[in-house]
């Protein structure tokens, strides 16, 4: 089967940054938020019945799905050219709307809020509200440390060419960036996304040396830039906490994420007890390439050992691998990522002009996803093409449910993307016909360990420290610089021969907007895919179910109770973390036997 390299976006609004659909959705959504806010603002939460909570809910979620349908088309337009200027004035038109519907949502949390316990238990208990009872008693939490209206509403219109600006100026200064490439005395200019998956992903060490010191020095010269992006970016979010009364940093993003920060220490100690064997495994792996210790461009580098040739798959033969085996696990999972391709709803072309990293998007109002990604045939490839899917997936099981039940947060939202990569991975490791082979495949499956254990940890101790060097003012380049090495030092426990100084400027997560601490999520998504993960292949295809279930509850429980319910286990005790570290540490153990004799 042959499937398009590129996504059908006209489906959803014909015509690209000019399309007349898209115009009139937009100008729909203004009538729809100013109906919403008019409709809260009338509100009597004194005397109101559930009926008229409920209808009032009805209405946001309207605006919630009609803006996230124009958002992911502005979206994706602009990360399949950085340059679509027009893109950029649509997402700016786009995003003007967001203080007038921020406002209704103030009022409405405010009421929320003032509603008396009795009457607000009484209003839960209600046929129309209690399956949403969990999130609006979010709401009401929120509601009660929220400023007046006129002052929520002057944060969230100065957040437009504030803390959104400075997220949207990365991108535009990411758009600038070109990497040379010299090869057979020809020099071409890459995108930063083309560079970067040839810099982690080429057979050959001098052209993934060359183009990590390109790199560096591409990121250096913006790096003026993105400092003063990355301090005024954070700088607005800090603000915004204390005048909310917030005094740790690390608040906002534990209770989007709906988790207990006792687990997430726990899950980082856990960690952190069973780092050797990765040091081990990266040392190895550096013997492997006539090294003593890593160098970073090396770490996602292919072994390739003997007459190996490192193994490739077309964009076709992707697909078809990860239907295959996602139908072991879940025959629906299989069905849903077959119609994903032959619906055209990937955007995977490998050429210039595109944002780094991918992504997947939700389209609530046509009930669809799209997946944006730079596909260059290599197994990792596979295995982001597969991550993806499973974050669509996650979608396609919920769009049933009130759009309030769809709002998962970030750690969960891995669940499903990294469960579906396990399986991909699993199944390319089960391919190996020789033991070149088969280390070759266990290193590209332990390098997902390797960035979740250690990439990630370094930017957490990397975050928490820029925080609180960013309350007491603003931060130099040079003490960014120095904070980003010796977070990486720690979080690799040393183990690397060389840093990436300037990872904090080239690394899109520390710029977004919308969800502070974009790392730690990562971590436990990964960490609690492994215990699924275990569970299902006991259970088999019988598993699907239980596993659907689970994602339907996503976003209608704390994570704590999700895993109490649907797995047994108390994420509060490190036992939970070890299982699915054990599973890591085994595969490294073959790794280490199977390479032994190479060294």
């Amino acid at each position: 089967m042959t499937y398009s390299l590129n996504w059908d976006l006209d489906s959803i609004f014909s015509g690209g940054s000019y399309s007349p659909a898209l115009k009139k959705r937009l100008n729909l959504l203004e009538t729809q938020i100013n109906t919403y806010y008019h409709s809260v603002s009338q509100w009597d939460h004194s005397t109101s019945t559930a009926v008229e909570l409920a209808s009032l809910i009805k209405l946001q979620e309207t605006v919630s799905d009609g803006f996230s349908q124009c958002n992911s088309y502005i979206t994706a337009l602009l990360s399949a050219n950085v340059k679509d200027t027009q893109a950029k004035v649509l997402s700016g038109n786009l995003y003007a709307y967001l203080p007038r519907w921020q406002s209704a949502d103030t009022i409405l949390s405010k009421k929320l809020a003032e509603i008396s316990v009795n009457n607000w238990q009484e209003l839960l208990q209600s046929t129309e509200l209690s399956s949403i009872a969990f999130r609006l008693n979010e709401l009401r939490r929120n509601g009660s440390r929220l400023l007046s209206e006129s002052e929520e509403n002057i944060i969230h219109t100065l957040s437009l060419d504030g803390l959104n600006a400075w997220s949207n100026h990365y991108d535009t200064i990411v758009g600038t960036i070109t990497i040379p490439l010299e090869e057979n005395g020809q020099v071409s200019d890459l995108s930063a996304g083309q560079a970067f998956n040839k810099m982690m992903g080429d057979s050959d060490p001098l052209i993934r040396e060359k183009l990590f010191i390109a790199w560096e020095k591409a990121w250096q010269e913006k790096a003026p830039l993105l400092a003063d992006t990355l301090n005024h970016l954070d700088g607005f979010r800090l603000s915004t906490y204390k005048l909310h009364g917030l005094n740790n940093y690390l608040q906002e993003p534990l209770e989007y994420n709906r988790l207990k920060k006792e687990t997430l220490d726990v899950m980082w100690a856990t960690i952190q007890k069973n780092k050797q064997p990765l040091v081990d495994y990266l040392t190895r792996k550096a013997n492997l390439f006539g090294k003593e210790k890593m160098a970073w461009q090396d770490q996602d580098a292919p072994i390739i050992l003997g007459d190996l040739k490192n193994k490739t798959f077309t964009f076709d033969e992707a697909a078809t691998f990860i239907i295959e085996n996602l139908k072991k696990f879940s025959p629906k999972m299989a069905t849903f990522a077959q119609s994903a391709f032959e619906k055209n709803w990937i955007e995977a072309e490998d050429r210039p002009g595109k944002r780094p990293g991918g992504y997947c998007t939700e389209l609530p109002e046509t009930q669809e996803s799209r997946i944006f990604m730079t596909y260059s045939n290599s197994v990792n490839e596979v295995a982001t093409l597969a991550h993806e899917l499973g974050h669509a997936f996650h979608s396609s099981v919920m769009w049933d449910l009130p759009a309030i039940n769809r709002d998962y947060a970030m750690n969960v939202a891995e669940t499903a993307s990294t469960f579906a990569e396990l399986i991909v991975a699993d199944a390319t490791l089960k391919t190996a016909k020789t033991k070149e082979e088969k280390i070759n495949l266990l290193d590209t499956k332990l390098q997902n360990a390797l960035a979740m254990f250690m990439n990630i940890h370094s930017r957490f101790i990397f975050e928490k420290r820029f925080y609180s060097a960013r309350q007491e003012g603003l931060v130099s380049q040079e003490k960014i610089t120095q904070m980003m090495i010796d977070a990486q030092r720690e979080g690799y426990h040393d183990a690397l021969a060389t840093y990436h100084p300037y990872f904090w400027a080239a690394k899109l997560h520390f710029f977004i907007d919308d969800v502070p601490f974009y790392n730690f999520p990562y971590t436990f998504g990964y960490l609690f895919s492994l215990g699924i993960y275990a569970y299902a292949n006991k259970q088999g295809t019988s598993f699907e179910q239980e596993y659907i279930n689970l994602l339907r509850d996503t976003a209608s429980m704390t994570t704590e109770e999700l895993a109490q319910k649907h797995l047994g286990v108390d994420l509060t005790k490190s036992d939970f973390w070890q299982v699915g570290i054990d599973m890591v540490l085994k595969d490294i153990h073959e790794f280490m036997e199977l390479s032994e004799e190479f060294v």
